[in-house]
């Protein structure tokens, strides 16, 4: 493991966030699908970027965590809680619930959670009961040591949808657009220009793209223990780097500065 050099600034402590990769089962025969979504270019951190679902966690989703049944610490249930919610209200899909849920349901559900920004009401209302341990912890990344607009501290969790025959909209608020891909296929259409990645997606993509279903994206998560991964400098052959930890399970870790999207 390479260390951050003793240059570095470490700033303080970040935004936490949650974001969720959600798998679905392909169609046809092939590597599985994953939910993305592309941000509003009038967004201050990564306008117009494509990115996983997710956001920040707010005080509600640490209240929820305080008065839900689990045997998580209070801060990853806070994390596991907002990462449901955000993906309820940027696309529609309800995940991390231990009862059968319609699309009807859900489509209620959303704009539920949408006016009033908290999920432990709509668990309420729609008599759902929360199921944490269906988000699976895959990685956790605080570019502390970047100067960057706003600095997040972002848990990454897995869901396995199934197969997926979901209908889904885009919030329209925060995102423009939302689909479906392989994680190949996101790499490829950024490397086309079709879509724009800022580093730690890209990275995580590159991860996901080694692992042929959930089954084997959740084992290699189980695998290898979620650490903080801090990005940091370091100057190669005349030229800068942006590097990342060597054993946390990326097949890349390292991106010359001009070419990586940061923020």
């Amino acid at each position: 493991m390479a260390d951050i050099p003793d240059d570095q600034t470490v700033n303080a402590a970040g935004i936490p966030a949650a974001t969720v990769v959600v798998f679905r089962n392909a169609a046809q025969p092939g590597p599985p699908e994953i939910l993305m979504v592309i941000r509003s270019r009038q967004l201050r951190f990564a306008g117009g970027a494509t990115v996983f679902p997710g956001g920040r966690v707010d005080p509600a989703d640490y209240a929820l965590a305080d008065n839900l049944g689990h045997d998580l610490d209070r801060d990853e249930a806070a994390h596991r809680i907002a990462a449901i919610r955000e993906t309820l209200e940027e696309t529609g899909l309800a995940i991390g619930m231990k009862e059968p849920v319609s699309a009807s349901q859900a489509s209620k559900a959303r704009a539920m959670a949408l006016s009033c920004g908290a999920l432990a009401p709509v668990l309420d209302a729609m008599g759902w009961t929360a199921q944490l341990d269906t988000v699976v912890p895959f990685a956790r990344w605080f570019p502390k040591n970047e100067k960057l607009s706003r600095v997040f501290d972002t848990r990454f969790y897995l869901h396995d949808l199934g197969t997926g025959a979901v209908d889904l909209t885009v919030d329209e608020t925060e995102n423009t657009r939302l689909f479906w891909t392989t994680a190949a296929g996101a790499l490829e259409a950024a490397d086309r220009g079709d879509i724009d990645i800022i580093y730690p997606t890209r990275r995580n993509l590159e991860r996901l793209a080694q692992f042929p279903n959930f089954s084997a994206a959740r084992a290699q998560a189980e695998a290898i223990p979620v650490r903080t991964i801090i990005p940091f400098q370091t100057e190669e052959h005349g030229a800068r780097w942006i590097r990342i930890a060597n054993d946390a399970g990326y097949p890349v870790t390292g991106e010359r500065i001009d070419s990586a999207r940061r923020e």
